[in-house]
């Protein structure tokens, strides 16, 4: 910066006082030094030049992502790492840890991974409270958002007995008081019970609008997901949710649950025999859904999805208007659960990209 100053001064002085430019200088130095003043003033407009091409560049660089930022944000299942603690025997109360880790934002707890615990006091206060403060601490501890529980094994909220049908919707409170102590918005049901299409919706629609009605003053919505049985027909599901018409009474779609009819007769153990059309269904779930689950089982080389399109369902889910938490729930075998996960998480990303 000195040298340039001075040259500087020199030319200026040279082309208004040519007889000092003489005592100063011989022609050679001057034009040696005006070489100098350009070169410098060259290489300040390219450092210039460069510093600005870079904060453009980077600005754009943070505009595309931007551009590109999905719709939804991302949650867990905890239903994605049940192996590693139904079989490998890992603590449940780990799952804020590891989903922290692996980059997630949401959780969603399943209600059967802690009944070994729960079991042994006959689901007490004292164990669900126990149970709360757990994953309260560790959450908070992680900076995690609990979202919702998934409840199962709680009796049939769709039996066609009446009092099988309201000790089922007892059996949920609990975990209704133990959602609004953490802080989910949801707690997830089936609609387990007849078989017979009429009698369900009859038994579905009381169910559920028992259970709704206890939770609506805690602020605590009942989802139903489409989950085996009648409860993966859609348009059946979704012509209770109009029936019971509660605002804190929703689903839960589901890309992958849709096997209304297995070979045993069970809701999930067999081959399926019978299935609703996926993409059919999510669309006629998603006015009334409350949570996404984005489920998962295999993979192609390319990182697709080898039986669902996420980017179609994408495109569903978000012409719905729908812009919360997406939980990752991978189930298939090929994959570890934590490479599962991960596969899943980035096939997501990926696929809200395209659309």
């Amino acid at each position: 910066m000195r040298i340039l100053n001075y040259n500087v001064v020199v030319i200026f002085n040279v082309i208004t006082n040519p007889t000092l430019s003489y005592t100063i200088m011989k022609r050679r130095q001057f034009i040696g030094n005006s070489a100098k003043a350009g070169v410098g003033l060259s290489i300040m407009g390219i450092y210039a030049c460069k510093n600005t091409n870079k904060k453009e560049a980077k600005e754009e660089e943070t505009a595309v992502e931007a551009a590109v930022e999905p719709f939804f944000k991302l949650s867990l299942a905890q239903w994605s790492i049940n192996k590693m603690i139904r079989n490998d025997g890992v603590d449940p109360y780990t799952f804020a840890e590891k989903a922290k880790a692996w980059g997630f934002e949401g959780l969603e707890y399943v209600s059967g991974l802690y009944y070994p615990l729960l079991e042994k006091d006959n689901f007490s206060e004292a164990a669900m409270k126990e149970f709360v403060d757990r994953s309260n601490a560790e959450s908070q501890k992680h900076g995690l958002t609990n979202l919702l529980i998934m409840i199962d094994g709680q009796g049939n909220l769709a039996a066609e007995e009446s009092t099988e049908r309201t000790a089922a919707v007892e059996n949920h409170h609990k975990w209704v008081d133990a959602a609004a102590a953490m802080g989910c918005h949801s707690i997830r049901v089936n609609l387990n019970g007849s078989t017979d299409p009429e009698v369900w919706k009859e038994a579905s629609i009381d169910g559920l609008t028992q259970l709704a009605s206890y939770a609506k003053d805690k602020n605590i919505n009942i989802i139903v997901e489409n989950h085996g049985g009648p409860s993966s027909n859609a348009a059946w599901l979704a012509e209770i949710m109009k029936e019971v018409n509660m605002a804190n009474c929703g689903t839960l779609p589901d890309f992958g649950n849709f096997c209304m009819k297995r070979e045993d007769g069970s809701y999930y153990e067999s081959k399926c025999i019978e299935e609703y059309d996926k993409y059919k269904g999510v669309k006629e779930l998603m006015p009334y859904a409350k949570a996404v689950s984005a489920k998962s089982y295999d993979f192609d080389e390319e990182g697709n999805e080898t039986t669902i399109d996420y980017v179609r369902m994408l495109k569903i889910v978000k012409d719905a208007g729908y812009t919360g938490y997406i939980g990752v729930e991978y189930e298939g075998n090929e994959l570890g659960e934590k490479e599962g996960i991960l596969a899943t998480k980035n096939l997501l990303i990926n696929a809200a990209k395209k659309i």
